[in-house]
């Protein structure tokens, strides 16, 4: 376990002083909801019961957890991989395991950062107050970003290359950013965008958070919740199938 924490110490450490994490996982997001708040604010969107304030914390929270599942886990890992690190990992202390999960929870600590500064953005500057129940919105936190982790686990895994993974992580990173509701609120899409982001996994997700967020019944959010543990259980099983440390 000491072992473990050294580890995780040190990838922690690269993570801070990487300035893709600093400017895509934690800047735009809190960017994005000033914007938005100091635009729009409290005002309703057309066909919609919440303001974009509330939807903007909701769905911001979930930028962080999308840049750390499509541009920090499966690159770290791929790069690893493609540089023999993992393949030297075998002769020390520290297995390719181990580093795969100090990495993991590294990303995990990114987002969580990332979701607090959001959180405290929108409480301090717009006094934002969540009426659902914090608990419930947690737990929709939690379950999207075990789903969206999932995903990334298993582009590592399916991509041996560097040059591979930035295709893959491009084709899934920026249709997520962009077309699920996570930095564009989902009240100004077209009714055919807005089928598009409620098949995408992180619109799914941004969905379940909203409704925690605005004391929704959790009935209605049910299908949501299988659907983000399926893809859970489906792309962990797949990437540990799939995943090769050489």
């Amino acid at each position: 376990m000491k072992r473990f924490f050294t580890l995780y110490k040190i990838e922690q450490k690269l993570f801070f002083r990487s300035p893709d994490v600093f400017v895509f996982n934690l800047c735009m997001p809190v960017v994005t909801l000033l914007l938005i708040g100091f635009i729009a604010g409290n005002k309703t969107a057309t066909g919609s019961d919440i303001t974009f304030i509330q939807s903007a914390f909701a769905s911001l929270t979930a930028v962080g957890i999308c840049c750390s599942a499509f541009m920090s886990i499966p690159i770290v890992m791929v790069d690893y991989r493609d540089k023999k690190i993992l393949k030297h990992l075998y002769c020390s202390p520290a297995s390719p395991a181990s580093l795969l999960a100090a990495d993991t929870l590294c990303s995990g600590v990114m987002s969580a950062i990332s979701a607090v500064i959001v959180a405290a953005a929108a409480i301090i500057v717009f006094g934002y107050r969540m009426d659902g129940n914090p608990v419930a919105f947690a737990g929709a936190w939690l379950l999207t970003l075990i789903s969206m982790f999932s995903i990334g686990l298993l582009a590592a895994a399916l991509c041996r290359t560097t040059k591979s993974l930035n295709v893959a992580t491009s084709i899934l990173y920026f249709p997520m950013l962009f077309f699920s509701g996570a930095t564009i609120p989902y009240e100004l899409f077209p009714e055919g965008l807005k089928a598009v982001a409620d098949i995408m996994p992180l619109g799914i997700g941004i969905d379940l958070m909203k409704a925690a967020s605005i004391g929704t019944d959790i009935s209605g959010s049910l299908v949501n919740i299988i659907a983000l543990a399926v893809i859970s259980a489906v792309c962990s099983t797949a990437a540990v199938k799939t995943f090769k440390w050489e």
